[in-house]
């Protein structure tokens, strides 16, 4: 992997993580198109890490009243929203990274997450916050926070659209979303981190060792542009364009898997 490819995954990594058009199906997309077949396990997990950064700083008031026991209610909530998504991701782990070295589905992935956003877009605005939500709701929206293992399916465009069929109001949809990411994101690290160890891919050169770091700087600060942008369309605007993007985007994939097959 070269500096500008690093910088360009990086970028990719920090806006999709938190924009409703998933992380994953865009690594998987563009590491194909630059063909980056070695360390792509590790950089995944580097950028994942500069992603939850972002997270930390912009709600670092509720993280800290979550450490204080201030707040153990929302504690309580991510606790019961955690528990779905890690069973999912530990039972069907194995079956799902074929897709990713592959990314044979991405297409067909990206169209349905377009849809799924049209659909909770077309939802009248719910009440519930945070005094409000059951453990019920926390555990459906870790549901879909786990579905989001397979490769084009957002984590972000799924936990708001299963917020917001819940009836969250959107403001609360959008910070459960983006705080009850940083435990799924830190679990998938360490989970990837155990892998590594016991092969020695954290042994690294110097030069490479830059190389990722570049990568992880460029995800932090895109994902903090990331964030801000969402919430602002969360509370006043809408996902619609998003739903477009990933049809369009979609479409072009699947035309090239089973017509072109110039990069599929």
């Amino acid at each position: 992997m070269t500096l500008f490819e690093s910088i360009v995954l990086g970028l990719v990594q920090g806006l999709t993580e938190f924009l409703p058009v998933s992380s994953s199906g865009h690594l998987v997309l563009f590491q194909q198109l630059f063909g980056i077949r070695e360390g792509v396990l590790l950089f995944d997990i580097a950028v994942h890490i500069g992603t939850l950064i972002p997270i930390v700083l912009i709600f670092r008031d509720d993280f800290k009243k979550m450490l204080l026991f201030r707040e153990n209610r929302l504690t309580l909530l991510l606790i019961a929203g955690t528990i779905p998504t890690a069973i999912i991701g530990v039972v069907f782990k194995n079956h799902i990274e074929e897709l990713f070295i592959s990314g044979k589905t991405i297409g067909i992935e990206f169209v349905i997450t377009g849809c799924i956003l049209w659909a909770a877009e077309s939802l009248k605005n719910g009440s519930k916050g945070l005094p409000t939500t059951s453990w019920l709701d926390a555990a459906f929206v870790g549901v879909m926070q786990g579905l989001a293992i397979i490769p084009a399916i957002s984590r972000s465009g799924l936990t708001i659209a299963g917020s917001l069929f819940r009836g969250f109001d959107r403001d609360w949809a959008a910070r459960f979303s983006f705080l009850l990411s940083a435990p799924a994101i830190l679990g998938a690290a360490v989970l990837h981190a155990g892998e590594l160890i016991g092969t020695g891919g954290f042994c690294l050169m110097p030069e490479h060792a830059a190389i990722i770091a570049a990568g992880v700087a460029v995800a932090a600060l895109s994902g903090y542009t990331s964030v801000k942008i969402m919430m602002r369309v969360l509370t006043s605007g809408s996902m619609r364009g998003f739903s477009i993007y990933l049809w369009v985007l979609g479409i072009l994939i699947l035309t090239d898997q089973f017509l072109t097959h110039y990069y599929f």
